[in-house]
């Protein structure tokens, strides 16, 4: 498993929370910055995702 793939998930849980923050506490820069790590994650989630195939095709 790619560390990519470990960051973007951490990245995606931590926004997951700071955009809840944002939202209980009314907070729209919260909320706005929970969704772009978010989005932040998903991207570093997917860059991994491509290095392990590439890895796997390699392999096979």
């Amino acid at each position: 498993m790619d560390k990519d793939r470990i960051e973007g998930a951490a990245k995606q849980a931590k926004g997951a929370v700071k955009e809840t923050a944002g939202k209980v506490t009314g907070s729209v820069s919260t909320e706005a910055e929970g969704k772009a790590e978010k989005t932040a994650g998903k991207a570093q989630s997917a860059v991994g995702n491509a290095k392990d195939a590439a890895r796997d095709t390699f392999r096979s």
